[in-house]
């Protein structure tokens, strides 16, 4: 077998996750040691697979077969938090993004292109016309459901991307016969909903996250002030929201001023701790009898430093009950990272815009991944990439 330890060992921890995804491509399975040396990955050796692993730069074990079922023995032992978990197919992977070029990045193209993971790029046509069954996952790119344009008008408005972008989401909804372009992302947000019930593997980070709840529960209510949409809001718009309809998130409050750089209270914004103090804890997990969330933390440490977003971190009371938190700032009470079923699909949130990027602001160049090949708060978004090879027993906490 070769071993690709993810303990600190590992010198390309993002790279070690292209390299089982490439393996997967070859139709070969995958175990993931969850818990072993940081989740660490085996398959059987062949030359081929061992000279990738070098051309990459991934550290990686050869291991006889006796040791192998030596180390298998061990992590069945039932007084040991560790499982196997069998990766048999590579998954096909969407990223929702505008075709437009906006002045940010986005984490999870840039870790995806690092570690060499192929995905497409979908957009709103894409989804109203059906195309998201095709994919086994699907991220959300930094995106507004509201309607709203990100809430960027005060800052924003008079710069032509700003300008570009009103425009082409306009003409879209017009296209697809809707008067507003909240009408327009809320069908889209509904496809998405009907995805995952179906199935399929949602993944959201920064503004994706509230704002596509918020979309969901202000079905039928207008909540865009005039410059997003030309007429007042619902005066109302509060006590109208349905929050039965939201994948995460209940009993929120919607910010009304539309000059404001924010959707809700979701979005923890004050009481927050310095930068130098800023870290979330992952928690634990029992990995044979609660594979899920095991498998999403995996990691080779489990205090992980914080980084801002429009949305950075989750009010912990107003997260639904049934919703797995998984990484936590207990002292100021924000929640960072969260996972929840939905129909026969899962999803999970995941709060900031940049691991490596504190305060990643529009305009700042794109992270340079080859400066962080270990870090682990990228390492996250990688575990819930490979999560959807997972042999379809381990899908269902």
């Amino acid at each position: 077998m070769i071993l690709i330890p993810m303990d600190l060992k590992q010198s390309e921890h993002l790279k070690a996750y292209g390299i089982a995804y490439w393996v997967l491509q070859h139709e070969i399975t995958v175990d993931w040691m969850l818990n072993y040396r940081g989740g660490s990955f085996a398959f059987p050796y062949t030359k081929l697979f061992e000279d990738e692993c070098n051309i990459r730069g991934v550290n990686y074990e050869i291991v006889p077969d006796a040791q192998y079922n030596s180390i298998q023995t061990e992590i069945q032992n039932p007084e040991v938090n560790q499982d196997i978990v069998k990766l048999e197919k590579a998954p096909k992977i969407a990223v929702y993004s505008p075709k437009n070029k906006l002045p940010w990045d986005d984490a999870v193209t840039m870790v995806l292109t690092y570690a060499e993971i192929p995905y497409d790029l979908v957009y709103d046509d894409d989804v109203l016309e059906g195309k998201l069954p095709l994919y086994d996952w699907l991220h959300l790119h930094h995106e507004d459901f509201t309607g709203q344009y990100g809430k960027f008008y005060a800052q924003f408005g008079s710069q032509p991307w700003y300008k570009e972008d009103v425009a082409i989401q306009e003409a879209s909804a017009k296209k697809w016969g809707y008067s507003k372009v909240s009408q327009l992302k809320l069908a889209v947000a509904k496809k998405i909903r009907d995805y995952v019930a179906g199935g399929g593997f949602l993944f959201a980070m920064c503004s994706a996250t509230d704002s596509y709840d918020i979309a969901l529960a202000a079905e039928g209510v207008d909540i865009c002030g005039p410059v997003y949409d030309g007429d007042p809001m619902d005066p109302n718009a509060q006590k109208k929201l349905d929050f039965s309809k939201c994948f995460a998130f209940q009993d929120f409050t919607i910010s009304t001023n539309q000059m404001e750089y924010e959707f809700s209270n979701i979005d923890v914004t004050s009481n927050r701790p310095v930068m130098d103090e800023d870290y979330f804890t992952l928690f634990d997990f029992s990995a044979k009898y609660d594979p899920v969330p095991t498998m999403l933390c995996q990691d080779h440490t489990k205090t992980i430093k914080g980084f801002m977003g429009q949305t950075t971190d989750f009010r912990a009371s107003l997260i639904k009950p049934d919703v797995t938190i998984m990484g936590q700032n207990k002292a100021y009470n924000m929640v960072r990272y969260i996972h929840g079923n939905f129909g026969n699909g899962m999803w999970t949130f995941y709060g900031g815009h940049d691991p490596e990027d504190y305060q990643h602001m529009v305009y700042d160049p794109p992270t340079d991944l080859k400066l962080h090949p270990n870090s682990p708060g990228y390492r996250l978004i990688l575990n819930n990439v490979l999560f959807p090879a997972a042999k379809k027993k381990h899908q269902k906490t």
